[in-house]
């Protein structure tokens, strides 16, 4: 949405520039990667579209030689999506990682080889699918007061809902 902007900011500094994680699609980063507007694309896999289409924003970018560092906070679920997707796409530089100080994070799911990252790296495990299965009884030991487990979620619509455009 603000490409002009951004390509200004991108060669008025000799910070690395990055944006993204609140964009959709391979067609909301296009702009920016053929303008050369940012120095790295930071697609969030869980609302750019998915495993998928997140690896063809990063070969996109790759295409033009831009780099890509990929926006993460949420469940270990969505962090095995994103280990994935990163293995495979060339041009990836970092995958960022919250909740490492939240004791029973990675006790959400089994499957997989703990920690989840150890010195800053990660395994990738070559087990079928996401290679973890989601362990209930943490997951409900943790969800916020008069929340349900998978229950609807209406207040997401409004309340807990963000109207920004962009990070």
């Amino acid at each position: 949405m603000y490409t002009d902007m951004w390509r200004e900011i991108t060669r008025s500094i000799d910070v690395p520039t990055l944006t993204g994680e609140d964009i959709y699609l391979k067609d909301g980063f296009k702009p920016l990667i053929d303008n050369r507007a940012v120095d790295m694309v930071h697609p969030d896999l869980a609302t750019a579209g998915g495993i998928m289409e997140t690896k063809k924003i990063g070969d996109y970018a790759e295409e033009h030689g831009i780099a890509m560092a990929m926006h993460f906070a949420g469940t270990p679920v969505s962090f095995m999506a994103n280990a994935h997707c990163a293995a495979a796409t060339e041009n990836v530089v970092a995958l960022e990682h919250h909740s490492v100080e939240v004791p029973w994070w990675e006790d959400m799911v089994t499957g997989v080889e703990k920690p989840l990252a150890t010195d800053g790296f990660l395994h990738v495990p070559d087990t079928p699918g996401l290679s973890v299965e989601l362990n209930s009884d943490v997951v409900k030991e943790h969800l916020l007061d008069g929340e349900g487990y998978f229950e609807p979620t209406e207040e997401w619509n409004e309340t807990r809902s963000n109207a920004r455009l962009w990070s």
